[in-house]
């Protein structure tokens, strides 16, 4: 078939998160070509019209989507797809709409607390775009940490151990919202700060059903008392930090954690029930220090590049990486009938 591989156009000296999309898109087209397929790659832009162009003029049969973001606008990750719908061209991962809601974390969490899925506390966003009722009560809530987060961007931009704060006033918050609101991508969200354990779990489509990957745990190596315990944006792409050198990925559990493992697989299903996810997706959680598991947010595509952490669950489960792109592309296939 001829795919055509469409990714967000990064721009000139893009940031370390950034470039990481053009390694997918070389190591997507490898296996693809290896696959025995054609394929050819498209920058999108925020010109939505040039890009329609390009597709009509290619009229690939699938388009692979890799689109994360536009003009650096991590709110925009849904029109991509959203365009792709109204031109009635199949693609990998998830839909638009499921894009939308889970790239959007305060309104992620909304859905999860509806659903009865565990997540923590939180308020806001800020500047105010919806009603959360999670605001409403904040002042019955007892004093704890927390931390600010972007509502749009991923890839922990804008993250750090700034972001957090202890405090019982409502007000101290929403000004420290207001201070970081800038570098997190122009709205954030502050959310009940959970210090304990920190696990990842990849669900990838099989050949008849989803399939839950081997969980990983974030080890935090030489993490004392004063270091919060937080996968920061060091942590994920300053390789010349602390951070990146000290929070490896671990597939190797204990008997101890058989129960929990259990538990956050099944929350890592009814994710993907509840959100209509497809093709593959990562669910990010907390487990607290009486073991209790929290739901941080839900990747509906996340990062596919073989040194990532997707590919790791891959192959801890015994998928290579040409398969797991093979698993992507059959979702679409049975899906579309193609």
């Amino acid at each position: 078939m001829l795919i055509a591989i469409v990714y967000n156009d990064v721009g000139k000296n893009p940031a370390p998160d950034q470039r990481d999309v053009l390694v997918q898109v070389d190591a997507i087209r490898d296996a693809l070509i290896t696959l025995g397929h054609e394929v050819e790659t498209i920058a999108c832009t925020l010109d939505l019209s040039d890009v329609r162009y390009c597709l009509i003029k290619m009229s690939p049969e699938i388009v692979f989507n890799l689109v994360e973001d536009l003009e650096s606008y991590g709110n925009l990750i849904h029109l991509f797809p959203f365009l792709l719908d109204a031109m009635a061209i199949p693609y990998t991962g998830s839909c638009a709409e499921s894009l939308l809601i889970t790239s959007n974390k305060a309104m992620a969490k909304e859905r999860m607390e509806k659903a009865g899925l565990p997540t923590p506390e939180w308020i806001g966003p800020y500047p105010a775009t919806l009603p959360y009722s999670s605001r409403s009560n904040f002042l019955e809530r007892k004093t704890g940490v927390w931390i600010i987060k972007s509502v749009w961007e991923h890839a922990s931009v804008g993250l750090d151990e700034n972001g957090l704060i202890q405090t019982p006033d409502p007000e101290l918050v929403y000004k420290a919202m207001k201070t970081r609101v800038t570098q997190l991508g122009g709205a954030c969200f502050a959310e009940r700060f959970i210090d304990g354990r920190e696990f990842n779990l990849s669900l990838l489509w099989g050949p008849k059903e989803v399939e839950v990957l081997p969980p990983a745990e974030i080890i935090f190596e030489g993490y004392g008392t004063e270091k919060p315990r937080i996968v920061d944006y060091r942590a994920k792409w300053d390789e010349t930090s602390y951070e990146y050198h000290h929070t490896p990925r671990s597939f190797s559990f204990g008997s101890e954690d058989i129960i929990l493992i259990s538990e956050l697989k099944r929350l890592a299903m009814e994710c993907w029930k509840v959100f209509g996810l497809r093709g593959y997706a990562r669910v990010d959680f907390r487990v607290d220090a009486q073991g209790r598991p929290w739901i941080l947010e839900i990747n509906a595509n996340p990062c596919l590049s073989p040194d990532a952490g997707f590919a790791a669950a891959a192959a801890n489960a015994g998928i290579s990486y040409l398969d797991t792109i093979k698993r992507v592309l059959h979702d679409v296939l049975c899906r579309n009938d193609v």
